[in-house]
Order: structure tokens, then C-alpha cells, then sequence
């Protein structure tokens, strides 16, 4: 199936990428509109990094985000296309297929600069430019779908267009993970409510990403094989927790799932990141990507549409990458009809996790409502 790209800027300075399957864009007969008819409006992105010295992490401070657009109505989303009799929004055209552009309202950015390496000039609290970026996903122009309505060739060009965006961030100088991931439903934190996804390239890595590095470091230097490896061929194995067992890939519920819905996604053949998938694979996964994302919304029966964040797990770009592995984590905060979890003193105060049902359940439920 061809899929064509194509690059232009919005009146502000930032990129947008159309990617397009359908006639008569995909075969380069026509061209999406590339001029965004908007004033040009200068884009505040001043965010930083301070170092938290009793966790050794570091924690991003974006305090531009506090304006951001916060569920607009319908007849004003930014994320729809630019229709007549209609404010322009941030795709310039009447329609398209996939979208890709810079956020406007980006957690990380370049060009953000602190006055002082130290925060207040103490050596305990250094601080940094936040240099990475942040870009929108926009994955039908149909604001009342889902991800899960979309057919399996639109899934397909969307993995294209995060494949390809991966690639692409991932010669940036400032970049240590790239990460695509979606949040669904207000229960999650969504402020938009068009279906969209968003891509990370984070200039440090993330806590998660620091954690499993080192654990899969220590499984190495025991046993001279890969922890990401090892866990799917032993979820394999067990077949207890086992949702879906493809040709290519396998859903399971991991042993030590944490959150009331979750599943994880991997392929069967070692790949660091989406852009070592082949077509095989990346076919296979259209269909059973949505195989489980119909699966998420028939987890409850009184839950038509199931709150969730659904991310890419993908290799370090530089350090460490040669201990990552390529799979998809998908949650929610749901733990019974309209009942969130809410990660109270235990989880919040002291990240010690106490989950409310166990993984054999939540495998269980997952075979039983298989389409």
C-alpha cells in the first residue's frame, strides 16, 4: 500500500507532515493544502530540567503548558481539519488521512535556556535545558472516532507515520528515546478529545526506561541473554497470561501487571524500535493492534469506550540500546465500571504498587471477550 509524506510549516515556524494512503494524495496526483492561512503567533516553550537529587531523576518544568487548550467544543478542536465558515485549525486542509506536526504547546523543546546551570547556585540542584521535542499524532480527521474504529490500513499508515517519525527524531543530537503513545478519555487527562497520539524525544531517559535498563543489565551479566526476550518467551511458555499468540507477535498480561486493565504487545524476533519492524510484522500488527484495543473496550460491560494510555516501549537511541526491546504497554486507571484507581498514599507517596485484582484475572477476562 503506498503511503505518501508530505512536509510543510505552519505560519508559526513549526513542521506538519501529511501522511496519505488514499487517491488521489498517496500517488502524488494532488497535494494537501500546505499554507496555513493563520497569523503568524510567536510559540512559548520555555521549558527546563532540575535534577531531583534524592531520586536522581530529572523532572521536566513546562509551566507554558498551563494555558493549553482544555476541551474545546466541537466546532472549535484544533485537531479537525480546516473547514469553510470555520476558524483555521492546525491542519491547513479540508481533510487528510494521518497527521504529524510540533505540538504547540511541547513539554520539551530546543532552544530553552536557564540562567544557571544550579538552581538558587547550589551544587545539589543542577538544572537544564529541556531540549527535545514534542509532536502530535492526529490519526483520522473524523472527530467522533476512536483509534479502534479505524480500519486495519489506516492503523497501518498511522505505524508508518510513528515508524517513520521515530527514525527521524532519532538523528537528533539532543535525543535519548523516542516515545508514541496515546491517551483515550478524560478519565486519563485528555484535553482533546479528537483521536490523537503523541510522540516524545526525550533528551534524557525516562525513569521506566533507567529501571528496566538496569534490570535487563544485571539479567545479562547473570545469564548472557536478553531480559525482554526472556520474558516473552517465558509469558510463551506459562500461556497462562497469554491473550493472543500471532505469527509474528503475542499479547500477554504480564505477571507482574500493576494496573487494573493491562496488556502488553510483542513481536517474536528481536527488533530494537518501530523502524526495524519489516512489512510482515507491521502488517500483522495492524489487524492485532485493533483486535486488542476491541478487546480493552468489551472489558467492562457497561464500558463502551475504555479510558487508556497505550505507549511504545522502543530502545534507547545511544546507551543502552543494545539492552532494549521493541513492545507495546497497554493500561487503564478503570478497575470496574466508571471506578477509577487512584494511586493514593502507598502508590503515590511511596511507589510501593498494590493492584486490586491479578494478572490471571485480566488474561481471563481478555480471552473472553475475543472478538
Amino acid at each position: 500500500m503506498p503511503i505518501r509524506k508530505t512536509q510543510t510549516r505552519l505560519s508559526d515556524g513549526r513542521e506538519l507532515f501529511y501522511f496519505d494512503d488514499t487517491e488521489p494524495y498517496a500517488d502524488g496526483s494532488a497535494t494537501r493544502e500546505l499554507h496555513d492561512s493563520r497569523e503568524p503567533a510567536a510559540v512559548a516553550a520555555a521549558s527546563t530540567m532540575r535534577y531531583d537529587v534524592l531520586t536522581g531523576e530529572w523532572v521536566t518544568l513546562a509551566a507554558h503548558r498551563m494555558d493549553r487548550t482544555f476541551l474545546p467544543a466541537t466546532d472549535e478542536c484544533p485537531l479537525c481539519p480546516t473547514r469553510p465558515g470555520h476558524p483555521a485549525t492546525e491542519i491547513p486542509a479540508g481533510d487528510y488521512d494521518v497527521v504529524v506536526f510540533e505540538n504547540r504547546f511541547p513539554s520539551l523543546a530546543s532552544g530553552a535556556v536557564p540562567e544557571s546551570e544550579l538552581v538558587d547556585g547550589e551544587q545539589l540542584w543542577p538544572q537544564r535545558a529541556a531540549n527535545g521535542r514534542c509532536e502530535v499524532v492526529c490519526f483520522t480527521s473524523e472527530h467522533e472516532r476512536s483509534f479502534a474504529d479505524l480500519p486495519a490500513a489506516r492503523v497501518r499508515t498511522v505505524l508508518e507515520a510513528l515508524r517513520e517519525r521515530t527514525r527521524e527524531l532519532s538523528t537528533l543530537p539532543s535525543v535519548a528515546q523516542v516515545y508514541c503513545f496515546e491517551n483515550r478519555g478524560e478519565e486519563i487527562g485528555v484535553t482533546l478529545s479528537h483521536p490523537h497520539g503523541q510522540i516524545y524525544a526525550y533528551p534524557t531517559l525516562p525513569p521506566r526506561t533507567a529501571a528496566l535498563l538496569r534490570q535487563a543489565e544485571l539479567h545479562r551479566s547473570r545469564t548472557g541473554r536478553s531480559l525482554l526476550r526472556d520474558v516473552l518467551e517465558a509469558e510463551r511458555r506459562a500461556g497462562t497470561r497469554v491473550v493472543v499468540d500471532g505469527e509474528r507477535w503475542t499479547a500477554y498480561v504480564p505477571a507482574a501487571a500493576r494496573w487494573p486493565v493491562e496488556l502488553h504487545l510483542a513481536p517474536h524476533r528481536d527488533v530494537a524500535d518501530l523502524t526495524e519492524l519489516d512489512d510482515a510484522e507491521l502488517d500483522e500488527l495492524s489487524h492485532l493492534y485493533l483486535d486488542v484495543l476491541g478487546r480493552l473496550d468489551r472489558f467492562f460491560d457497561q464500558v463502551t469506550r475504555l479510558p487508556y494510555v497505550a505507549g511504545w516501549h522502543q530502545a534507547p537511541v545511544g546507551t543502552g540500546r543494545e539492552l532494549g526491546r521493541l513492545h507495546l504497554q497497554v493500561f487503564s486507571l478503570m478497575r470496574s465500571p466508571h471506578r477509577m484507581k487512584y494511586l493514593a498514599g502507598s502508590e503515590s507517596g511511596m511507589g510501593a504498587w498494590i493492584s486490586d485484582t491479578t494478572p490471571e484475572q485480566i488474561a481471563a477476562r481478555f480471552r473472553e471477550v475475543a472478538p
